[in-house]
């Protein structure tokens, strides 16, 4: 039953052994019911465009509804957890994201199948969300980043198995089993959360500034596009880019004026003026752009590519590549939450962005003889660094660096900058591979791409030095437990 808890200063208190078991694999099944919405469809697009009629350019548009979406519903719904309760927020996301993809897989056509895209993506912000739950019910700051880099690690995808899981279901019932079992999934993982977890809130009752909500999304969404259209290169509409962008920057003038002079702000403009947001919000950006089209388009285009590459075949890419490289996250993950607890978030993340440096710059002087051996080895080692330490070093500072009266908003934002950084990656990335190629030679495409990412990267090393130590910033959610508790959040019930 669900009990009042009488705690003093709301405090969560400590689990036990079991509760903590059953905890951790509540919020590890909310986030596969994500992860599979996010990587499961990834081989099956074919399928689905054979089977609806459709074009490659149509399905692909579906996707980018659903990733658009997924960062579009972070923004707000961590913040608007923290008013309203996180349990029930997350319960409802993953209800929705049931209800998402018995539409996809109901649907007669393609723009039902948009739709059902779009209905998915509310389960976006269900990382940051889970991480924000552990927190309250794990306030001990070493136990927590041990549990905590477990959760992250299987954001990156749950060791190719997804992927194929995915392909297998399409070629043996069709595509709409696919979306079948992402629903079943969902619906799993909305009653072990329904069980495992506790409600808790803000301790501050005030309304959701959806004013400034409706701004940030208009911000967000502006440059996801803008990215996602020159991500297209010679086919782009420079004209539509150009005025994304400028809608963007106006969007964002009025969510700051917006911001100044709301009672109960989503983010005040004292937060955004901090290091702990703009310094980690660059950072993010900055590591996104420079590896994640890397990972997941040059270095598997390379493994194809028949005349600069050893021409492996799409059946077999992801064994020599993207199936190691989250394997060896998935791997790298709970070392990594262990170095975190005794070394600090952000000495483990600068570790990690020097070693994912070392490795691009071993994958430019790869990219001339590129053996399936040492592709792999490329593809394990960026997974222990990148994968398996700096993506779950990130995530963890949004939750640890959050002030604890408002420990929803940095986790949204920075998912935000998760999503916006994978955009940009592939549209400057891929286009400074193809400029060099034209000018240079394919090999030097790949090399020059590669290389690009390794500055991105060394520029977010710069910008890391810029965000707080956790236990130097007095308000943030990473406050020890055995000092004196600030009362912000609120255990409201307890499911034993």
């Amino acid at each position: 039953m669900s009990t009042a808890d009488q705690r003093p200063h709301g405090k969560a208190g400590p689990r036990s052994v079991g509760s903590i078991v059953g905890l951790m694999i509540a919020l590890l099944a909310a986030i596969f019911a994500f992860q599979l919405n996010a990587s499961m469809l990834s081989p099956v697009l074919v399928t689905m465009e054979h089977d609806l009629g459709s074009t490659a350019a149509q399905i692909g548009l579906t996707q980018t509804a659903f990733f658009a979406a997924a960062a579009l519903f972070s923004l707000f719904l961590p913040r608007w957890g923290d008013l309203v309760g996180r349990r029930r927020i997350m319960l409802g996301m993953l209800a929705v994201t049931a209800v998402g993809c018995a539409i996809s897989a109901l649907a007669p056509n393609i723009a039902v199948l948009g739709v059902g895209r779009v209905v998915q993506g509310v389960s976006g912000p269900i990382v940051p969300m889970a991480l924000i739950m552990l927190h309250v019910q794990v306030p001990d700051r070493r136990r927590y980043a041990s549990l905590m880099a477990v959760l992250t690690a299987v954001n990156g995808g749950i060791a190719g198995v997804d992927a194929l899981l995915g392909g297998w279901l399409a070629g043996t019932f069709g595509f709409r089993a696919v979306f079948w079992t992402m629903a079943l999934v969902a619906l799993i993982a909305f009653a072990g959360v329904w069980w495992a977890c506790v409600e808790s809130r803000s301790a501050r009752t005030v309304p959701m500034d959806w004013k400034g909500v409706i701004a940030l999304v208009v911000v967000l969404a502006s440059l996801y596009f803008a990215f996602d259209q020159a991500g297209r290169l010679g086919e782009a509409n420079w004209g539509i880019v150009g005025g994304l962008v400028l809608i963007g920057i106006g969007a964002f003038w009025v969510f700051w004026r917006i911001e100044a002079h709301r009672e109960h702000p989503l983010v005040s403009t004292h937060y955004m003026r901090q290091r702990r947001t703009w310094a980690l919000l660059l950072t993010t950006l900055l590591t996104m752009t420079g590896v994640f089209a890397v990972m997941n388009g040059l270095i598997p285009n390379l493994a194809q590519d028949v005349k600069a590459g050893p021409g492996i075949g799409a059946a077999g890419v992801s064994w020599w590549t993207l199936t190691p490289y989250a394997i060896a996250g998935l791997v790298m993950g709970p070392v990594a939450g262990q170095l975190a607890a005794r070394l600090g978030f952000r000495v483990v993340l600068q570790c990690g962005l020097v070693l994912t440096v070392i490795g691009l710059l071993a994958a430019v002087l790869v990219a001339g003889d590129p053996l399936p051996i040492l592709l792999l080895v490329l593809s394990v080692v960026i997974g222990v660094t990148y994968a398996g330490t700096c993506n779950i070093m990130l995530n963890g500072l949004g939750i640890v660096l959050s002030p604890a009266d408002n420990q929803g908003y940095l986790p949204g934002m920075n998912s935000g900058a998760f999503n916006l950084g994978a955009g940009l990656s592939y549209a400057i990335l891929f286009a400074v591979q193809s400029g060099a190629a034209s000018a240079l030679g394919i090999t030097a495409g790949y090399r020059a791409g590669t290389a690009a990412g390794a500055v991105l990267l060394l520029l977010a090393l710069g910008t890391s030095f810029l965000i707080p130590k956790p236990e130097n910033v007095p308000d943030a959610a990473a406050d020890s437990p055995d000092t004196e508790p600030t009362n912000q959040t609120t255990v409201v019930g307890v499911k034993e």
